[in-house]
C-alpha cells in the first residue's frame, strides 16, 4: 500500500496540519493525493470538522462513503483524524468500526507508526503545501481561552497554546525560500497569542518581526478577537507596507443582551469604539467580520439592533450562520434552543440581504482603482488575482482578460485598473 489519499474537512488550520501529513507520508515514500476526485484504493485519510452540525454531518459522510468503498475491495484503508474524531472518539468507534482507526486533533502523527512506518521528528516540522506555490497558512497557536458560550473549540482543542515566535519565524523564512509571499496567519483566536508563553500578547511583535524578513510580501490576519484587543497591531498594518489592510475579527452580535448571553465580554459600546478605531489609526482597512442570528433568547429588537448595526459599519466582508446548538457548551446547558429554525432561516437572509448590497457598493468603490494584485491562477480567458482586501477563498477575486501578448505569471504582482464590479468579481486590466 504506497498510495494515499488525504482528504480535508473543514477550516485551513484542518489544512495546514494535513500538509504537515503529507509531507510525513511523502518522506517515507508513499505517494500522496490531497483532496483526489476518486479514491486511489490503497489508504484514505479524513481529516475531519466537528465544529458545527452541518460540518460533522459532512465528515461523517465523507467517512461512510470511504468505508463503502472499503467493503467494496475498492480500498484497503481508512483513517479518520482530526477535531469530530476528536470529540467523539469512543462513540465513532463503535458506530463505524469499518474505520481501521480513529486518531484525534493531536495524535495524527501516530498513523505512521500504526503502518509500521518510523517517522523522523524532524519531519514533523515540515509540510507539503497544498496551496499554490505563492502563499501559505501559518498557523500560530491551538486552542482557546475565551469558552463563548456557544461554542465547541474549548471543548474539541483545549486551552490556548502558542507556537514560540522563533519557530513561527524560522518556518516564515523556509517558506520563502520555496517561493512562498503570502501568509494568511491563522488561529483558533489570533489576539491571545503569546499569553501563555511569554506572559503577554506578542502578536505585534510578531506579526512586525516576520514583515522585517526580506521576501515576505503580504501578511493577513484572520480570526481575532474583540476584547483586550491588543492595538499596537494597528500601529504594525500602518507602518509596514506589507501587512495588509484587512483584519478578520468576529464580532457574533451587537445587543448587549446577546453579546452578555454569548459570553463575549465585550459591550456595543466598546465594539463601536473598537471599530472606529480601526478606521481611524488604519486608513482604508478592510474589515471581515462573522455574525451569528437566532442565539437562544434574540428578540426581534436584538436582531433589528444587528441589521442597523451591519447598516452604520458597512464591513467590507462578512459572513453570517444560524445558531446550532453544540452539546457540551454552556449554551447547550443553560439555555433553551427557543428560536424557531424557520425565523432563523428568516433571519439569515436578510442580514445576508443587506451585505450583498453593502459589498456591491465596497465593488463599486473600487472601480477606477489601480490596486496590487497577486495572479492566483488561469481561468478559462481570464488571469484571476486578488488584491490585499482579498483573502484565498472567501472574498473576491479580479479577473484579467488574457492576452497573448502580455502573458502574466502566476504568482507574480501587477497594478491592476479596475474598470468593473460585478458580484463578487472585479475586473482590471494590468497598468503599463
Amino acid at each position: 500500500m504506497r498510495k494515499v489519499d488525504i482528504i480535508t474537512m473543514g477550516c485551513s488550520k484542518n489544512l495546514v496540519d494535513s500538509e504537515h501529513l503529507l509531507h510525513l507520508f511523502e518522506k517515507q515514500g508513499y505517494e500522496v493525493f490531497h483532496n483526489p476526485e476518486t479514491s486511489h484504493g490503497d489508504i484514505a485519510i479524513v481529516n475531519t470538522c466537528g465544529f458545527i452540525g452541518d460540518a460533522k454531518e459532512e465528515s461523517i459522510n465523507m467517512i461512510l462513503d470511504l468505508c463503502e468503498l472499503k467493503e467494496r475491495s475498492r480500498l484497503q484503508k481508512v483513517f479518520v483524524m482530526g477535531c469530530l474524531s476528536e470529540r467523539y472518539l469512543k462513540e465513532l468507534e463503535e458506530e463505524i468500526p469499518q474505520v481501521d482507526k480513529f486518531y484525534g486533533k493531536f495524535n495524527w502523527d501516530e498513523v505512521l507508526a500504526d503502518l509500521g512506518q518510523a517517522a523522523n521528528p524532524d519531519d514533523l516540522r515540515e509540510r507539503t503545501l497544498t496551496t499554490p506555490p505563492h502563499y501559505a497558512y501559518l498557523k500560530i497557536s491551538e486552542g482557546c481561552n475565551r469558552k463563548c458560550a456557544y461554542c465547541a473549540i474549548p471543548i474539541i482543542t483545549g486551552g490556548h497554546v502558542s507556537r514560540p515566535m522563533e519557530d513561527i519565524l524560522d518556518e516564515v523564512r523556509s517558506l520563502v525560500a520555496q517561493g512562498v509571499k503570502e501568509f494568511q496567519v491563522i488561529a483558533q483566536e489570533l489576539t491571545f497569542y503569546g499569553v501563555d508563553l511569554y506572559h503577554e500578547q506578542r502578536l505585534p511583535q510578531l506579526i512586525e518581526q516576520m514583515a522585517e524578513i526580506p521576501g515576505v510580501e503580504w501578511i493577513r490576519l484572520h480570526y481575532a478577537y474583540p476584547a483586550n484587543f491588543p492595538l499596537d497591531l494597528l500601529r504594525v498594518m500602518r507602518e509596514h507596507d506589507n501587512v495588509c489592510n484587512y483584519l478578520d475579527i468576529a464580532l457574533q452580535h451587537i445587543s448587549d443582551h446577546m453579546l452578555d448571553r454569548m459570553q463575549r465580554h465585550i459591550s456595543k459600546q466598546q465594539t463601536l469604539e473598537l471599530i472606529d478605531t480601526f478606521r481611524r489609526e488604519v486608513p482604508g482597512i478592510f474589515l471581515r467580520t462573522t455574525l451569528m442570528v437566532g442565539f437562544p433568547g434574540e428578540t426581534e429588537k436584538d436582531f433589528e439592533e444587528l441589521l442597523d448595526f451591519v447598516q452604520e459599519a458597512r464591513f467590507e466582508r462578512l459572513g453570517a450562520f444560524a445558531y446550532s446548538e453544540e452539546e457540551g457548551t454552556y449554551a447547550a446547558k443553560h439555555y433553551a434552543d427557543d428560536v424557531p429554525a424557520e425565523v432563523k432561516e428568516v433571519r439569515l437572509d436578510r442580514l445576508m440581504r443587506l451585505q450583498e448590497t453593502i459589498a456591491a457598493e465596497v465593488a463599486e468603490d473600487q472601480v477606477g482603482q489601480t490596486l496590487r494584485t497577486i495572479i492566483d491562477r488561469t481561468e478559462g480567458d481570464f488571469y484571476v488575482g486578488r488584491t490585499e482586501m482579498d483573502s484565498p477563498e472567501v472574498d473576491c477575486e479580479v479577473l484579467i482578460q488574457r492576452n497573448r501578448k502580455q502573458p502574466l505569471e502566476t504568482g507574480a504582482f501587477y497594478n491592476v485598473k479596475i474598470y468593473r464590479a460585478e458580484e463578487f468579481d472585479l475586473y482590471g486590466s494590468v497598468e503599463p
